[in-house]
């Protein structure tokens, strides 16, 4: 009887391919660093920009409120917004944020209701309060825009969420800049102001990647 077959010699190609797969392991590696890493590296960056030439409206970017009154984060957004309205940069603010569930206020109400409380005349206020998410705001306040004529607009939030803002912003037909806060929770350490940067930077490639809400919450702030 004929005895066992010899094991089947492996091709060539199919030594090169076992060859190549490390080299494309560590490309794909390589290249997923590069892009996290300048992702960062630009998240970063802008937070670090202000820009204050003058606009149509200033919009302030929403965060959580309790009962009307805002967060620490939201009131420190708001008073940078104020600084800005009250330096001329544009002759209106634009609150945006909606309500969670059972709330009694919208975030873009309870921001109004600050910026009137501090000296803000209530006709260059529009309170925003529809969508869910960031990109759902910049929708609803470009929608507003077009009625109205405006198109350029002066970003107001967090140093590190200025960068996703503003692609948003661009996104749906803003002339976008960017003025961030430099005072908050956010930015009191080091650690925080790491932390935010890695958040900031996942839900900017999430963004691109989906164009889907990139919004994640953080309990720790508010």
């Amino acid at each position: 009887m004929p005895g066992p077959r010899p094991a089947p010699t492996p091709s060539g190609s199919a030594i090169k391919a076992v060859a190549w797969a490390p080299r494309i392991v560590l490309g794909a590696l390589v290249v997923a660093l590069l892009l996290v890493g300048g992702t960062a590296f630009r998240v970063w960056q802008l937070g670090r920009v202000d820009e204050r030439e003058p606009v149509d409206m200033i919009v302030v970017l929403g965060a959580a409120q309790y009962d009307g009154e805002p967060s620490p984060v939201f009131r420190a957004r708001l008073q940078h917004a104020l600084e800005l309205y009250e330096q001329g940069v544009a002759p209106r603010i634009v609150t945006v944020g909606g309500a969670a569930a059972g709330d009694a206020f919208t975030e873009a109400q309870a921001g109004e209701q600050w910026l009137v409380e501090n000296g803000v005349p209530g006709q260059a206020l529009m309170p925003v309060d529809e969508g869910s998410d960031t990109y759902g705001s910049f929708e609803a306040v470009a929608a507003v825009a077009e009625e109205r004529g405006w198109r350029s607009a002066v970003l107001v939030s967090d140093p590190w969420h200025s960068l996703r803002s503003r692609t948003m912003a661009d996104d749906v037909g803003l002339e976008a800049t960017t003025s961030p806060t430099k005072r908050g929770p956010v930015v009191q350490t080091r650690e925080t102001q790491l932390r935010y940067i890695v958040r900031e930077t996942g839900a900017l490639i999430y963004y691109h990647l989906t164009h889907g809400s990139s919004d994640f919450s953080d309990p720790g702030l508010g």
